[in-house]
């Protein structure tokens, strides 16, 4: 087995990624704005909703029921 494929299986299994390019045909269900990606989180955010949709293995759940209210944060 490769030096790679070890240092992964270390890391444990690799979630996928989000096509970014998916961002020019997304909007927020909610206002119709733009969304912005945040990588770390894994999140698609809506600023003039106030909220953040999550990315569940590669696919963004754009449900507001979903959604996690950005004034959550602490």
């Amino acid at each position: 087995m490769s030096d790679a494929a070890d240092s992964n299986r270390a890391e444990g299994p690799a979630r996928p990624e989000f096509d970014r390019r998916m961002l020019e045909g997304l909007v927020c269900p909610l206002t119709q704005a733009v969304l912005s990606y945040d990588a770390g989180a894994q999140e698609l955010i809506s600023r003039r909703a106030g909220l953040a949709f999550p990315i569940r293995s590669g696919i963004p759940i754009l449900l507001i029921d979903e959604a996690r209210r950005l004034d959550d944060e602490a």
